[in-house]
């Protein structure tokens, strides 16, 4: 970036009249649309030109007229932000979460001795397949390569026990379609993930290679048998470990002698109504992938496993006459060249397919999804899935995780939302420590698109993750931090911080500002270090207006300077 990037004010000061529209009418041969900025916005921005409020719902989305409101972070190159519509759909909701009726009552009733038995069997198949699996791995050292295969005849003992055990949750039979791949043709399978059942149809169909959380090491009797299978093990929050697994599957996709690998891209359980946006671990090698759909068709009895109990999902399984599960290995599907580094497209491909042979659709849900829906329900809120907001769509945005995600719908929840999952204006400056003031309700305004008083969670995260994506929000936190380090120490105490707000709300008073000093003072020492600071503006982006006032009117070239030069 050039140094007047870094040293011009951000925005000439704002007027204190009402904020002008300005129409920029462009030359013919080099128009632009009327609906969205010029593409020099940002040299505009910095050059002290005004640009046109782009976030035209705001006051006047209802079509009454009204003047939009001031956009408090267009001096970051924001032009406002929209929020998809919501979607009723809850791709992890259990159908049926009850017993209900009384033809299912007594079918209970009347499976419960069968229930008894079936539990027995399941306990002496999972015993013998966890002996047989002991003596398979028994002083067995070298897991970097494939299993021996006198090691891998004794798993076939567990592998028949796994069919028992099927038999004991009532898949006495099971419908397929199509067949599996050689080996050498389509190293990698994909399936979707609606049930606990999958895994074990196939260790014995199979006996694949799996990818599995780090947490499945330590389920008992299972965590064994699943080392057997030469699991990858995965932290789905852990970069590093994410690296790790894709170069593993591209290591045993490689060579023939590994068994093939079996990976459930949406990366959790669904209801099997829809597919949730794929993980890319099994696309990124680029091998020919075999798609398999798994489908339970039912009546009484939805055996998803949504938000129940592993032990109420098994104990009606147990008292069902017959559970059906379809099985369907579908054509496979070969990476062109010129897509194999392209993870993105092979995934999109390979869900086109198995949604179209499902006859479902293909969501932007994913796992973070399922992490906000257990918080909120954790919680007790009364609509815990209406905050659901499709976690791909917004990491593929904004690049916000779900842990982040996760962050922010901890503080909306601490907001008080009432039963529809609204916040109102009171509350949202409550938590963020704000006064009521024009800047207060300029930042709430910002995120209410649909003015009508409150915000959701959706559009409080599609907010705050607009405002932490803005090209300039990095130099602002620098430039706000450097007007608080009055003293260059790399801190700032609650004094400076006091004369920098009372730029943005000159009414503040002591409580008022101590509140403030004690939210950026993440680690609590007394003063903010710059990574308080930083770590603060991150949780809580929309904050970064309060400095405002100070970066507009405040000469700024020394802290550009030296922010510069720590750059190079």
């Amino acid at each position: 970036m050039a140094e007047h990037d870094m040293t011009s004010p951000l925005l000439s000061p704002r007027s204190s009249d009402q904020p002008q529209t300005v129409l920029i009418v462009p030359d013919d041969e080099d128009s632009e649309p009327a609906d969205r900025p010029p593409s020099n916005q940002q040299s505009s921005l910095q050059a002290g030109i005004p640009l046109q409020n782009y976030n035209h719902s705001y006051g006047n989305g209802n079509g009454n007229g009204h003047v939009s409101s001031p956009n408090p972070y267009e001096f970051l190159g924001s032009d406002g932000f929209s929020v998809p519509a919501p979607t009723t759909i809850d791709p992890f909701r259990n159908g049926t979460p009850f017993v209900s009726g009384v033809y299912e009552l007594i079918k209970i009733l009347l499976c419960l001795p069968i229930a008894l038995a079936r539990l027995v069997l399941f306990g002496a198949c999972l015993a013998i397949g966890y002996i047989a699996t002991r003596i398979a791995l028994e002083g067995w050292k070298d897991k970097q390569n494939p299993m021996p295969k006198w090691r891998s005849r004794i798993m076939w003992v567990t592998r028949v026990c796994a069919r028992f055990i099927l038999f004991s949750f009532g898949y006495q039979w099971i419908r397929r379609k199509g067949r599996p791949a050689p080996r050498e043709v389509a190293p990698i399978v994909v399936s979707n993930h609606v049930s606990y059942i999958e895994p074990i149809f196939y260790f014995y169909e199979l006996f694949p290679t799996i990818v599995a959380s780090e947490s499945h090491d330590s389920i008992p009797f299972v965590g064994t048998i699943i080392r057997a299978m030469q699991v990858i093990y995965v932290n789905r929050f852990s970069q590093a470990s994410r690296k790790n697994a894709v170069n593993e599957i591209k290591r045993r996709a490689s060579c023939d002698t590994f068994p093939r690998l079996l990976l459930f891209p949406e990366g959790t359980t669904t209801n099997g109504k829809v597919l949730i946006s794929f993980q890319l671990g099994a696309f990124i090698p680029g091998h020919p992938i075999q798609p398999v759909i798994v489908h339970y068709p039912h009546v009484h009895f939805d055996q998803s496993w949504g938000l129940i109990s592993l032990a109420k999902l098994m104990l009606r399984m147990f008292t069902q006459f017959h559970n059906f599960m379809e099985v369907e290995y579908l054509p496979t599907i070969m990476p062109p060249d010129h897509q194999k580094q392209n993870a993105v497209l092979f995934a999109e491909r390979t869900g086109q397919a198995m949604a179209s042979a499902l006859n479902i659709v293909q969501t932007s849900h994913s796992y973070g999804d399922l992490m906000l829906l257990m918080k909120a329900a954790q919680l007790q809120q009364e609509k815990p899935w209406s905050y659901m907001v499709e976690m791909a769509r917004i990491e593929s945005l904004y690049h916000i995780s779900s842990l982040e995600a996760v962050d922010f719908l901890d503080k909306f929840l601490s907001m008080n939302p009432d039963t529809s999952g609204c916040v109102k204006l009171h509350d949202f400056l409550r938590v963020l420590q704000l006064k009521a003031c024009t800047l207060s309700e300029e930042i709430f305004g910002f995120l209410d698109v649909e003015k009508n008083g409150s915000i959701t969670f959706k559009q409080f995260l599609f907010g705050s993750a607009h405002v932490l994506k803005q090209p300039l929000f990095r130099q602002a936190c620098e430039l706000a931090f450097a007007e608080c380090n009055v003293e260059g120490e790399n801190y700032c105490m609650e004094k400076d911080l006091a004369d920098i707000l009372r730029h943005a709300i000159p009414e503040l008073n002591e409580d008022e500002i101590h509140g403030l000093f004690n939210l950026f003072d993440t680690d609590k020492d007394g003063r903010i270090s710059r990574d308080d600071f930083f770590s603060c503006l991150r949780k809580n982006p929309l904050l970064i207006a309060l400095f405002t006032p100070r970066l507009l009117h405040r000469d700024t070239s020394k802290a550009g300077d030296r922010i510069l030069e720590e750059i190079v």
